[in-house]
């Protein structure tokens, strides 16, 4: 049964309004604008009956107040009046009634106003349901679309127009870029469903070294991006991801995988490396791949590059103080191990070196294969090892670097191509000693070097 409010200052129009009304709805009497708004505080009505014209608070400021109040702002209120003139009427209409009954009441028109509102205002509400609804419906929709799949996290393009948003809006954080070293080996030993569990517990590793002010997201494959909102404190920034490397690894290491992985991150921070996602997106890019190069399994800040390059351009050095740092700086023995992209810069300096004089500079390409493509190895893992090979079997005026997943190629200086057979099969021995399984062979070509060579031309053929 619907409840109806009825306020009037009148006991005769009370007893009339309740007399009409009972028989098919609940009728609540008040006689005065305070005790229907101390009602409405705690009870509920469907509809109410104000009157105009009453002392102490008319019914114009009882409705002001009745809108005020969360709770009570969308009942359906009907004035009660002996006024039927149109500046009344108007006046009803502009304060918020939804309609007005004249006095004296006639029953059968107090009746059928009254439902004809009602009527309307379940109308109202079950399309605000509707429309709730569908609200929802579309939100999640959108929010779907915005999520990965796989891992629930934040997708790029959510997480790169909320992190500009953010720093827009003045924040200040730490983009974290962590990437899983040897994934594709659990991939291709254990299958994508072993994969897809490792990706899932990773999601939940991040989430619980997060807050709900961080932005959280898989970039796709085993990358995945954090973004610590206002923590800028390196000390603070620096544990926590010792944090998720060591508990990640710890879980990876509980599901025995045989495949040597580990977790490496990559860190830039807004201001200083950037204000806006994809600079710091590239930013904390170069840092991982700094860590990539110097053993993984470790976290590195973009801006301690730059803090080293900046302390150098504001110190003034000679070349006596040059020579000794340089000689400092590297004592140690074996080969060069740099990107391809340097290699290349390098390759191009011997070449025009040989151009002014008749050095000897051989060229030896490896490349890794499987014995039985039924049986895949880690090749990730073999490259690693080959590498370490090479590393501490050659001299420190040598160079190499990965040309792909399974080639490495080596310069070796003032070496001539028997020697470089031989470094070639003591590099192989190294690798052998290093390595303990099976199912791989490591093939080499060596091609002389002169300033009309292109990289490994004659090694590549082989």
């Amino acid at each position: 049964m619907k409840t109806i409010l009825v306020v009037d200052d009148n006991k005769l129009n009370l007893a009339t309004a309740k007399n009409v009304l009972s028989g098919t709805y609940k009728v609540v009497p008040v006689m005065k604008g305070s005790q229907a708004l101390t009602y409405l505080e705690n009870g509920e009505c469907d509809i109410i009956l104000l009157d105009i014209n009453m002392p102490e608070m008319d019914g114009f400021e009882v409705l002001e107040k009745i809108r005020q109040s969360e709770k009570s702002k969308n009942i359906p209120v009907i004035f009660l009046t002996a006024d039927n003139d149109t500046v009344t009427e108007t006046r009803c209409f502009k304060a918020g009634a939804i309609d007005f009954i004249a006095k004296p009441f006639v029953p059968e028109v107090m009746l059928s106003r009254i439902g004809r509102v009602l009527e309307l205002e379940e109308l109202r509400l079950s399309l605000a349901d509707r429309l709730e609804q569908k609200t929802k419906e579309v939100s999640d929709i959108k929010s779907k679309s915005r999520q990965d799949a796989l891992t629930g996290l934040w997708n790029r393009a959510h997480t790169e127009e909320t992190v500009d948003n953010l720093i827009k809006e003045g924040a200040k954080g730490a983009l974290l870029m962590i990437d899983m070293d040897n994934f594709k080996a659990i991939n291709d030993n254990y299958g994508h469903i072993a994969g897809d569990k490792v990706l899932k517990m990773f999601a939940d590793t991040l989430r619980q070294y997060s807050t709900d002010n961080d932005v959280l997201c898989r970039i796709g494959g085993d990358e995945f991006v954090v973004f610590l909102n206002g923590m800028t404190s390196k000390s603070e920034i620096g544990n926590r991801a010792t944090d998720i490397i060591s508990d990640l690894c710890k879980k990876i290491d509980e599901c025995k995988f045989d495949t040597n992985s580990s977790v490496s991150i990559g860190i830039a921070q807004t201001p200083d490396d950037g204000t806006e996602f994809s600079k710091l997106y590239n930013s904390a890019d170069k840092a991982l791949y700094y860590v990539k190069q110097n053993g993984k399994n470790s976290f590195h800040f973009f801006s301690d590059k730059l803090d080293a390059d900046k302390a150098r351009a504001e110190k003034m050095v000679d070349l006596v103080y040059l020579k000794e740092c340089m000689s400092r700086i590297d004592n140690g023995r074996g080969a060069y191990l740099v990107d391809y992209e340097s290699f290349h810069h390098v390759y191009n300096f011997i070449r025009r070196f040989i151009e002014r004089g008749k050095n000897n500079v051989q060229t030896i390409l490896f490349t890794v294969s499987d014995v039985d493509e039924n049986n895949p190895v880690d090749i990730e893992m073999v490259i690693d090892l080959l590498e370490k090979a090479i590393y501490t079997s050659l001299r420190r005026s040598d160079v190499s670097t990965r040309y792909s997943n399974r080639q490495l190629i080596v310069i070796l200086m003032d070496a001539g191509e028997e020697n470089s057979s031989i470094i070639a099969q003591r590099i192989i021995a190294s690798f052998n000693r290093l390595y303990t399984g099976e199912n791989v062979e490591i093939k080499y070509g060596i091609a002389g070097m002169d300033s009309t060579d292109l990289i490994g031309k004659k090694a590549l053929a082989e």
